[in-house]
């Protein structure tokens, strides 16, 4: 490289010289160029590239470094965001669980309220029909006591009429005998 610039630097200069050719070379303007071009090239690498060099290298690294906290943090995220939707995920079934608990526990209060309602309606018609059975059998021995007055009565009346005592016993007895019967 070093080369092609050395001989586009001397064919410039050839062609300002006037009129001696591209491949004619004058000796001390060469010599001189190189010099110079040569005492160039040494002061910079001496001052000019190490720092240039170095900067860039820094920068090199700065740039890998930005890249790799970059991805870190790239990582992080994705690990924060699965972390989330674990979470999430977590909550949902909690929630579907705690639903799910409600309705079980609701289901299971609505078949208690049933069964409750069930049994205090058997126990009022338990007890109707008791008060019902205890007012008919005082309705029929009420029934039976009248009947009975209405025979004594009617045996005091026989009595009167006939005072035979075997008859009118036969009669009493045939009486309470057909209201037993009903």
């Amino acid at each position: 490289m070093i080369a092609k610039i050395y001989f586009a630097v001397i064919s410039i200069i050839a062609s300002e010289g006037g009129g001696a050719g591209l491949l004619s070379v004058d000796g001390g303007l060469a010599f001189w160029t190189t010099l110079t071009f040569l005492i160039l090239l040494f002061v910079l690498g001496k001052f000019a590239w190490k720092p240039i060099l170095t900067a860039l290298k820094h920068r090199e690294e700065a740039i890998k470094e930005s890249l790799a906290q970059a991805e870190l943090a790239k990582e992080e995220a994705k690990k924060i965001l699965a972390e989330n939707q674990a979470s999430l995920a977590k909550a949902e079934e909690e929630s579907k669980k705690i639903i799910e608990q409600s309705r079980a526990h609701a289901e299971n209060l609505k078949q208690q309220i049933i069964n409750e309602s069930k049994a205090q309606a058997q126990k009022l018609i338990e007890d109707a029909s008791a008060e019902i059975e205890r007012k008919k059998l005082a309705a029929f021995d009420e029934l039976k006591n009248q009947v009975a007055q209405i025979a004594v009565d009617a045996a005091s009346k026989i009595l009167k009429e006939n005072l035979d005592a075997e008859k009118n016993k036969q009669l009493v007895d045939k009486y309470i005998k057909e209201i037993s019967k009903n």
